[in-house]
């Protein structure tokens, strides 16, 4: 998952600054996402994160490109 957010962040060319500011998660929090995977992580910052990238969470966890 945390791959899949990096990706479509990169895609949107947002920096974690960009995407911490847009969705209200802390640029740390994203960089742990991104970097640690089975990290645990609450499903509403999951929510948060997917609207700021426009996506479902559901793409987060299950498209092939999102």
């Amino acid at each position: 998952m945390g791959n899949r957010i990096k990706e479509r962040r990169e895609f949107l060319r947002m920096s974690q600054e960009d995407l911490s500011a847009k969705s209200g998660i802390s640029r740390q929090t994203i960089s742990s996402l991104e970097n640690t995977p089975g990290k645990n992580v609450s499903t509403k910052t999951l929510e948060k994160l997917a609207a700021a990238l426009e996506v479902t969470v559901g793409e987060l966890f299950f498209a092939d490109n999102v």
